[in-house]
């Protein structure tokens, strides 16, 4: 009897704008050690074993992604032009479209497009250690710095207990159905993961590290740039 193997997808929403960045040109393709920042990623993703086939999720009219050559990627490699105005909107619009592609059963594996950093080891831990979970999870690090509750004019309330607090990271892995059922039902989530909460599920955290950073301002381009450039050493 053939044993049946979940496949793994991969989701990139991709159809923001970066406004904090302040610049002219999403932040996606921002250049990156001479590629769009999305490149790094999308690299690693399509370079994974694991994974079957990795989907960018664009805005209906993005003009930049045809401006770059995405032709080493191969067939492995889909854009999709169906993002919405949230991430959540983006994810569930990607979910729908590969409807006829996914079982009910595939883990779908969701990145940030603002995260160039992943690693190959993040891809193995997560799909590793998430192989027979009932929920799925995320990569995630426990939170180092003493935190702050501030008031109204920015003063000091209280100091939050860091014990049990964790920075969410990407990808967060989930089956399909479960994901978008999720999603669907849910409205003014931040992440993958905060939608399977609200259904009352708790998914698992997987301690990522902190080179998988998100470039949100302009000093995070040359942080990914230095952990690119150093990541082997």
């Amino acid at each position: 009897m053939q044993t049946f193997r979940p496949r793994h997808f991969a989701i990139v929403p991709a159809a923001g704008s970066g406004s904090r960045m302040g610049a002219d040109t999403p932040k996606q393709y921002l250049p990156l050690l001479g590629r769009p920042l999305i490149h790094h990623a999308l690299a690693v993703l399509c370079a994974a074993t694991q994974i079957d086939k990795v989907f960018v999720v664009l805005s209906v009219d993005d003009k930049h992604w045809a401006r770059h050559d995405w032709s080493a990627f191969g067939p492995k490699l889909v854009p999709l032009f169906c993002g919405g105005a949230s991430r959540a909107d983006s994810v569930l619009g990607g979910l729908r479209a590969i409807a006829g592609e996914a079982e009910q059963s595939d883990w779908v594996l969701v990145h940030d497009a603002a995260r160039p950093c992943l690693a190959p080891w993040h891809i193995d831990k997560l799909v590793r250690e998430l192989a027979h979970d009932e929920v799925g999870g995320l990569l995630a690090v426990p939170v180092a710095d003493t935190l702050k509750q501030a008031d109204g004019q920015r003063r000091v309330q209280r100091t939050v207990p860091r014990d049990s607090l964790w920075q969410a990271q990407t990808p967060q892995m989930f089956r399909y159905v479960m994901l978008r059922r999720a999603l669907e039902s849910t409205h003014g989530v931040t992440d993958e993961a905060s939608a399977i909460e609200a259904a009352g599920l708790h998914p698992r955290l997987i301690q990522g590290d902190p080179t998988n950073l998100k470039v949100t301002y302009p000093l995070d381009l040359h942080l990914a740039e230095w952990i690119l450039q150093n990541r082997d050493n």
